[in-house]
């Protein structure tokens, strides 16, 4: 098999700005996130062989267990195989690395594929109790102040990896329709539509932020390391706020994409967003 290399120039330069600055991830780390999105780019396509570990130390001037930590990482992802004589090549399934469809924005096809990514996961209930809103869950849902709200953490894994980790905070009387026990079975928007509850419009806003200690161990990362910040406000048909959440991923596991089209009403329709395994 022939073994083919980025441009040495462009690598360099690579480099230089993700691997010379001060960062909290450590380096193999660095390394890891580089590949794996030169991978899910296709500018490593399947069938791809790296440089050899020796040219790889030399290019990004780290140690060689630096190399071999980042790459066997992809290849327990099934990303990579390695092989002593053989090199260390993309795999076939690198081709596809999407679950699902993209979110659109439209309402019912946001639900739709919310609920869809849903059953495309398993779920760990970690916290699940009604309490007093803080000023800022209050604020969002419009209640008053000190008003109960349910609130539940958990977080979904996807290939037994943790892909998201996400807070609820639904109002008392919406929640009370559903059990601990529904939250460990089904997604919340499958509960919330369950309950009769038509949703007519969804806030969202995206924001990036360092996980804190308790977010690092959910997801399985280290204290300050970046995190894709999802928050969601779900209205109803009175347009009143029913549901407040917010959405941390791994920036390496999901993509957030914008695709403008027009509907059959001439209104612009967009896609929003894709998990990565």
């Amino acid at each position: 098999m022939k073994r083919s290399s980025p441009i040495a120039g462009d690598v360099r330069k690579t480099s230089e700005s993700v691997l010379g600055g001060p960062s909290p991830l450590p380096l193999y780390h660095r390394l890891y996130l580089l590949f794996r999105e030169r991978i899910i780019s296709g500018m490593y396509a399947p069938g791809h062989v790296l440089p050899a570990e020796t040219e790889l130390m030399t290019t990004f001037g780290v140690s060689r267990i630096t190399i071999q930590r980042a790459l066997n990482i992809l290849a327990d992802e099934g990303l990579l195989t390695r092989g002593r004589g053989k090199g260390t090549t993309v795999t076939q399934e690198a081709a596809s690395l999407q679950v699902g469809k993209p979110i659109a924005a439209g309402i019912q096809e946001l639900l739709v594929n919310l609920s869809h990514i849903g059953h495309g996961t398993t779920i760990k209930l970690i916290q699940f109790e009604y309490q007093a809103a803080s000023p800022t869950v209050a604020h969002a849902l419009n209640l008053s102040p000190g008003a109960i709200v349910q609130n539940a953490t958990r977080v979904r894994m996807l290939r037994n990896k943790p892909f998201s980790l996400s807070v609820s905070h639904v109002t008392e009387s919406v929640g009370r329709a559903f059990t601990q026990e529904d939250l460990k079975k089904y997604n919340l928007i499958d509960m919330l539509l369950r309950s009769n509850v038509e949703i007519s419009r969804v806030e969202q806003s995206i924001a990036c932020c360092l996980a804190d200690d308790s977010q690092a161990q959910l997801l399985q990362t280290h204290v300050g390391a970046p995190l894709l910040k999802v928050s969601r406000l779900f209205f109803d048909e009175n347009d009143q706020p029913v549901n407040f959440a917010e959405i941390y991923y791994h920036p390496d596991r999901f993509q957030f994409r914008i695709s403008w089209t027009r509907d059959a009403d001439n209104k612009m329709q967009v896609d929003l967003g894709r998990p990565i395994p």
